[in-house]
């Protein structure tokens, strides 16, 4: 375990007991949310859907979706997001899994989800995108999937802020600079005439300033939806979550949203980040705030303010090692929790075949007859193995999998910089 100064400690077994039997008595969360927004465009776009049944007829079985879709160079590719997306999602994970297992599904779930999304909107030859950050929360574990600017911030109730998307903004990334020039790509900001550059970097062709998005299909394949992932398991004393668009996030560090709305209601918090942004640096883009609340559930009301504490909050890895040194000085003195938030996965790759891979992050998580991005059933010679060259499909072997179709494959060539930006779009497998 990580203490907030980063030294190892190792657990005393009367706390790992005493953690034990608190666990045996947890209770799912309860989730209080709220949302608010000032629109400049009109290219923000919400999705909140509440206690869904994973199990038809099973309470218990719930989980809730949080997410945020900013458009540009129009609304399209948002709203057929913000449409379609869960479902794709939802589409990709196997059937009869346990919860355990269902929520070791997701992270690989969602790059599918997002993947076939951003394919089937291309499809339509519209040329708008949209960032979009999407959030399921099963229990007190969260899994956000992001592309874009648009930043999920998670602060827990010990007083840790703990970030959990990535920003996709060329600045941001010199990985993804060089990923974009190695596919064929150009990265520079707008020449003003003169040898002047201003503004942010941008991809060209097309001029967009993001690495990843859905949609975007004028501005080269290079521009991938395949999202960056990040799960991780509060402890049931609960947190607050802030997802918004860089409206907000231009004009307010993390921490400063959380203490301008500390001891408010979720709505009540939306509502005055909006507002505090806004004051700050005007309505010059849509600005949206979602707010969820992650509650025990005997403790109903609006967080109260947590201890100051110095620095930003530390994962816990569950893959951590203790020092037997360390464990000595715990010994000696009495234990006292540190702040942290258990991180169960996390991966940022753009490559979709480390993604999809059939051991990452959990064996066997695939359907063996069906492309992995889109669901289609595969036909006779025409699946192409993730590790491998087509595959007939009369002859499958577990391990042959995932597989995908044939546009879903040329799909990731394109993106993986395998063939020239441009070249024989995949429309459908018949075309």
């Amino acid at each position: 375990m990580l203490s907030k100064s980063g030294d190892h400690h190792s657990v005393p077994l009367s706390v790992l007991l005493k953690r034990e039997l608190a666990n045996e008595k947890t209770e799912r969360p309860e989730l209080l949310h709220g949302q608010a927004s000032q629109s400049k465009k009109g290219e923000d776009f919400t999705f909140v859907k509440t206690e869904c049944q994973r199990v038809l007829g099973d309470g218990v079985t719930t989980y809730s979706v949080f997410a945020l879709f900013d458009g540009h160079n129009g609304s399209a590719a948002a709203i057929y997001a913000k449409e379609n997306l869960l479902n794709n999602v939802l589409s990709a994970i196997p059937p009869d899994l346990n919860s355990d297992e269902w929520i070791l599904a997701l992270p690989r779930a969602m790059v599918a989800g997002f993947v076939k999304t951003d394919k089937e909107f291309q499809e339509k030859a519209k040329t708008s995108g949209t960032t979009v950050t999407f959030v399921i929360i099963e229990g007190w574990v969260l899994t956000v999937a992001s592309v874009g600017d648009s930043r999920a911030v998670l602060e827990s109730a010990e007083g840790g802020i703990y970030y959990l998307s990535a920003d996709h903004r060329l600045d941001c990334s010199e990985d993804e600079r060089e990923r974009i020039t190695s596919c064929g790509g150009e990265v520079g900001r707008l020449n003003a005439g003169g040898g002047t550059e201003i503004g942010p970097l941008r991809c060209w062709p097309g001029g967009l300033c993001l690495s990843r998005s859905i949609g975007d299909m004028d501005v080269g394949e290079f521009i991938v939806s395949v999202p960056y992932v990040k799960q991780v398991k509060l402890s049931s004393n609960g947190g607050r979550l802030i997802i918004s668009s860089d409206g907000v996030w231009d004009a307010l560090s993390a921490e400063t949203a959380f203490e301008c709305s500390r001891g408010m209601a979720a709505d009540a918090a939306a509502s005055h980040i909006v507002k505090e942004a806004v004051q700050v640096k005007g309505l010059r883009d849509d600005t949206t705030c979602i707010v969820v609340d992650i509650q025990p559930p005997e403790k109903p009301e609006p967080l109260k303010p947590p201890p100051k504490k110095q620095g930003k909050g530390v994962f816990k890895s569950i893959f951590g090692k203790r020092s037997s040194e360390s464990s000595s000085q715990v010994d000696k003195e009495e234990y006292c929790e540190p702040d942290v938030v258990e991180e169960l996965f996390e991966e940022g790759s753009a490559s979709l075949s480390e993604r999809l891979d059939s051991k990452y992050p959990i064996c066997n998580m695939f359907k063996l007859f069906a492309c992995a991005v889109c669901q289609v059933e595969i036909k006779s010679g025409e699946g192409t193995s993730i590790h491998a060259g087509t595959v007939d499909s009369r002859k499958l072997r577990p391990w042959d999998g995932p597989l995908l179709c044939l546009s879903c494959h040329a799909k990731k060539e394109a993106m993986e910089g395998k063939r020239p930006s441009g070249a024989a779009r995949y429309h459908s497998d018949s075309d």
